[in-house]
């Protein structure tokens, strides 16, 4: 199953829409949390941690795929891409004065991008798909 997901991933193509769908959805992350009490009725169903670790774990999940090279390279890019996003975050919530920043939400947000990114790295094939590796015999 995870050859499978990795060839689809292997795709230029699919790489291009998974990148383009976790930056949508972290569009609509920052824009939807900047609506005047829509981050209280959210809190109703679901707290601050987890609507952090599901959403930052799906982007980050979304850069991961998304990202070219071997699942190293792709854990760091997708890792240090959220870390920039959680920042960026935190730091529109502060234009706002009925939100306010939190270096612990930043927190939060990069723990989920580095549980991801290792889970993802972990699991996926180590060789880039499609790629034979060469060996000097």
């Amino acid at each position: 199953m995870r050859l499978f997901f990795a060839r689809l991933m292997a795709d230029p193509h699919n790489r291009t829409l998974a990148m383009r769908a976790a930056f949508l959805f972290y569009a609509a992350v920052i824009v939807f949390g900047s609506i005047p009490g829509a981050r209280a009725e959210i809190g109703e169903f679901a707290s601050g941690l987890t609507l952090h670790l599901a959403a930052y774990s799906f982007i980050a999940l979304l850069l991961f795929c998304g990202a070219q090279g071997c699942a190293w390279r792709k854990a760091c890019k997708a890792f240090l891409i959220i870390a920039a996003m959680g920042a960026v975050d935190e730091c529109v919530q502060s234009l706002f004065s009925y939100r306010g920043a939190s270096v612990l939400d930043w927190f939060i947000d990069i723990n989920a991008g580095l549980f991801t990114t290792a889970f993802l790295w972990s699991i996926w094939p180590k060789e880039e798909v499609g790629e034979k590796s060469t060996s000097l015999s």
